[in-house]
């Protein structure tokens, strides 16, 4: 198998980066090469320092690597996990997704299997409508969506989300979400296996 998947995250809090952590180990054990990497934290350092949960996940992943663009032209299928703000992913995602200008232009990012999870502070925060519209990028690139769909039960059992698996903050992280996750990792992996 030649899948050389980057999962790339961004959490304020904490709960995009286990969910992206979860996607990452259940991709090596499908056989991917997996990079977990980090976008670029755009907020001022006094606001994520003056917030004490920010700080502790910004101090816990100060050894996970940022992502580049050499990173994505490395990567065969990519894995997006970011919160909902708003109805859209976090405005971290999407500078780390303005940067890409370059490797769309020359075609870097297209015919790539690509699929994205996100999480909100409330059930109905928007998350499905954060999917599709981070899809709407992937389109423009010329990348392949592959969401889970309704694949597997483990999907019914987490809310029944077909775009992508979205968690709410604060709830646990039982085994069926963790089988959630694993599932739509594997069927990126399968699936870029295929492309590749």
């Amino acid at each position: 198998m030649s899948v050389r998947l980057a999962v790339v995250y961004y959490s304020t809090y904490g709960t995009n980066h286990r969910m992206a952590a979860i996607a990452a180990d259940a991709a090596r054990a499908a056989g991917a090469e997996v990079r977990l990497l980090k976008v670029t934290e755009t907020a001022p350092a006094e606001v994520v320092a003056a917030t004490d949960a920010w700080k502790a996940q910004a101090e816990k992943t100060a050894d996970v690597p940022v992502a580049t663009a050499a990173d994505m032209e490395w990567a065969n299928a990519y894995l997006f996990s970011a919160p909902t703000r708003f109805g859209v992913m976090a405005s971290q995602m999407r500078a780390f997704i303005d940067t890409l200008g370059g490797v769309w232009a020359k075609g870097a990012l297209a015919n790539k299997a690509i699929s994205a999870m996100s999480s909100a502070q409330n059930a109905h925060g928007g998350q499905e409508v954060t999917l599709l519209t981070f899809y709407a990028s992937v389109i423009h690139w010329g990348g392949i969506v592959v969401a889970p769909g309704y694949t597997d039960p483990s999907i019914f059992k987490v809310g029944g989300n077909p775009y992508g698996y979205s968690h709410t903050q604060g709830a646990e992280f039982t085994d069926d979400v963790k089988t959630a996750i694993s599932h739509q990792a594997r069927r990126l992996v399968e699936v870029a296996a295929k492309l590749a």
